[in-house]
């Protein structure tokens, strides 16, 4: 990294109001815990349970750690700035923050991708699933993910890089983000607002149309299913994923494609911070609530637990 005039950074946050504050950190640091308790059982159970061994379990596992990783590349930050008044961040660490949420956000969407792809060979090929989707083939769209991932972050973030910072360092957000941080930023900023807008673009449209045209399929596939019985078990079988595909999509493309404006900024901040919480701590209740075999391995799991400690 170049030297720069300005080596640490504050984050604004959220609001001002001290008992605004006091909510504010009481909210995420549940809604935190909650996360990574709901995630981290997840893993565990596809891990210990032989009936969570199917490839939408594997990839269940893999979203359930980005989501791990996501939020706590951005909340642990901001709850130890709410509990300690310190909004100073250094120059090395919000870049970090920066590329860590990217990447860990980013890969979420393309493993939904993934998953909707796995519903629709599920649904559609049921004969040859587990041949088309085996567990060599799973691990090959995970890296591929990741992959892809890495080649669509690296040059723009290589770009921010070179930014410089002379005038202020106070940053308009809760966390390190890339409008804020190239709004204080000396240098110009036109093509990398432009990179980013088409990349973000290219991203949510191709990811979108790979879920949306693997759900025209499967619905077209389970209409045809001659009992309401079939029709029901397959629809349930799709339902959490595509729960978890509208509230991931529908806060990003609002944060994200829409142009934001200075006075819109505390509706980004807003929003931003519900993606940030909010639906990484869905997701298990999300899978868990509506599939019978992740709570009946949540059951066995228990009672194992129980007689355990028993004897």
């Amino acid at each position: 990294m170049r030297n720069h005039t300005i080596t640490t950074f504050i984050l604004l946050g959220l609001t001002e109001d001290p008992q605004l504050q006091v909510l504010i950190f009481i909210f995420l640091l549940i809604s935190y815990m909650l996360t990574v308790t709901g995630n981290l059982t997840i893993i565990l159970l596809t891990l210990v349970d032989s009936h969570l061994k199917s490839p939408m379990y594997f990839f269940l596992q893999n979203f359930s750690f980005l989501e791990i990783s996501f939020t706590s590349s951005c909340i642990p930050r901001f709850l130890y700035s709410l509990s300690t008044g310190d909004r100073t961040i250094t120059y090395g660490v919000c870049l970090s923050q920066l590329f860590l949420t990217d990447l860990f956000g980013i890969t979420g969407f393309f493993l939904l991708a993934t998953m909707s792809y796995d519903r629709y060979v599920a649904i559609c090929k049921p004969l040859h699933y587990m041949t088309i989707m085996n567990h060599r083939v799973c691990q090959r769209f995970v890296l591929g993910c990741w992959t892809i991932t890495l080649l669509i972050t690296t040059p723009p973030f290589s770009f921010l890089l070179d930014l410089e910072f002379c005038d202020s360092n106070v940053i308009d957000h809760f966390l390190c983000d890339v409008n804020p941080i190239m709004k204080i930023a000396c240098t110009t900023t036109q093509f990398i607002e432009q990179m980013i807008l088409i990349c973000s673009a290219l991203l949510l449209i191709v990811t979108l149309l790979c879920v949306v045209s693997s759900y025209i399929y499967v619905i077209r596939k389970i209409l045809k299913y001659p009992s309401a019985q079939q029709r029901k078990k397959a629809f349930s079988t799709c339902s959490s994923h595509m729960i978890v595909v509208s509230i991931t999509y529908g806060s990003c493309i609002f944060v994200y494609i829409k142009p934001s404006a200075k006075d819109e900024m505390a509706i980004n901040k807003g929003v931003t911070m519900l993606t940030t919480s909010i639906s990484p701590m869905l997701n298990p209740f999300v899978y868990s609530l509506r599939n019978k075999q992740v709570k009946q391995a949540f059951n066995d799991l228990v009672k194992r637990i129980m007689l355990f400690t028993k004897h």
